[in-house]
C-alpha cells in the first residue's frame, strides 16, 4: 500500500489474459485463504481471481487491531485501480464475504469507475439500529472502559457453517484470529452501519447471497436490507434453504460457487441452484415476515 502497508496477496490465475477478474475481500477475524475455493472454481472457467489479507487480519501487521472502515476501503479501491492498470480490458468484480460485503459496498461508492459489479456473501449489515438495546450499551460501555480486552465469544452456541471439517481446520489455523478486541468489535459494527446506511445507493449489478440457516447476520437485518435496495432489477438475490453464513464453504458451497460462477459469465443468465428468489416473490415475503 501506499503507506508501507504490506497485504498478503493470493492469486488464483485463471486465463492468461482475463476477460473477467475478481477482487475477493474476506470476513471478520479471516484471511485471504477464505477465498480459495470460489478462487479455484473460477479459475476453471479462466476468472483470475485476487484476494488479500485485509489490513488488521491474517498475516498482515498488528493482526487483531482494527484500523478503521476508511482504511479497509481505501485499501480495497486502490487494490481496485492497480488491477485495472494491469488488466485495462477486463471487467472487475467485487466478491465479498461478511465484513468483506461491506467494505465492497462501501467502495463500491468510493471508486465506482472501475467496478463492474458486486458479489455480496451474507453481507455484514448487522447496523446498530437492529441491534437489541442491551447489546448497543454494552458495545459501548465496553470500548470507552476496556477497548483492549479481548472477548473469545466461548459458551456462545452460534455456527458460522455446518461444514465440521472447515470449523476443525480454522480451529488449527494459527492466521484465524480467534478472538476479538472491543475495540475490533466496536470498528466492525461502524462499518456494518455505513455498509447499512449505504443500501439505498446501491447502482452496480449485484449478486446477492443469504443463506436461511445464517447465525451470524440476523435474518431481521438482512430483511431490512434488501427492503432498501434502490435499483431492483440491477440486483438478483439467492435465498438458499440449507445455507449457513460462510455459503460458498458449507457443505453445499459447491453451489453456491457455481451461481457465482454463472452470474459472472452471464449477469441475465439462468443460475444452477433454482434458489434464486425475485425481491417481490412470495417466498422471501414469507421468510422476512417471519423476521
Amino acid at each position: 500500500m501506499p503507506d508501507g502497508y504490506q497485504l498478503p496477496l493470493r492469486v488464483w490465475s485463471g486465463s492468461a489474459s482475463p476477460s473477467i477478474l475478481v477482487l475477493g475481500l474476506h470476513g471478520f477475524n479471516d484471511y485471504s485463504h477464505a477465498i480459495e475455493p470460489l478462487g479455484l472454481d473460477l479459475a476453471k472457467q479462466g476468472i483470475r481471481t485476487y484476494a488479500v489479507d485485509q489490513r488488521g487480519f491474517g498475516a498482515t501487521r498488528l493482526a487483531g487491531r482494527w484500523h478503521g472502515s476508511e482504511r479497509l476501503v481505501e485499501d480495497a479501491c486502490i487494490l481496485i485501480n492497480l488491477l485495472h492498470r494491469r488488466h485495462p480490458q477486463a471487467e472487475i468484480y467485487i466478491a465479498g464475504e461478511s465484513m468483506g460485503g461491506a467494505v465492497a459496498m462501501l467502495a463500491s461508492a468510493r471508486c465506482p469507475s472501475n467496478i463492474a459489479g458486486l458479489i455480496l456473501i451474507a453481507p455484514a449489515v448487522w447496523s446498530r439500529d437492529s441491534m437489541p438495546w442491551y447489546q448497543r450499551l454494552a458495545l459501548t460501555a465496553a470500548v470507552h472502559t476496556v477497548p483492549s480486552m479481548i472477548l473469545t465469544g466461548k459458551g456462545i452456541r452460534i455456527r458460522p457453517t455446518d461444514n465440521r471439517a472447515l470449523l476443525y481446520a480454522m480451529s488449527a489455523d494459527p492466521l484465524i484470529i480467534k478472538g476479538a478486541r472491543v475495540d475490533a468489535l466496536w470498528g466492525v459494527t461502524e462499518l456494518m452501519d455505513k455498509a447499512r446506511a449505504r443500501t439505498p445507493s446501491l447502482k452496480l449489478p449485484t449478486l446477492l447471497l443469504y443463506g436461511a440457516r445464517d447465525e451470524i447476520i440476523p435474518k431481521p437485518a438482512f430483511c431490512g436490507m434488501i427492503r432498501e435496495l434502490p435499483n431492483r432489477n440491477r440486483t438478483r438475490l439467492v435465498l438458499y434453504r440449507n445455507g449457513w453464513h460462510m455459503l460458498p464453504r458449507d457443505r453445499q458451497g459447491a453451489r453456491v460457487r457455481a451461481d457465482i460462477v454463472a452470474w459472472l459469465l452471464d449477469p441475465s443468465g439462468e443460475l444452477p441452484s433454482g434458489e434464486e428468489t425475485w425481491l417481490s416473490e412470495s417466498r422471501l415475503k414469507t421468510f422476512c415476515s417471519k423476521h
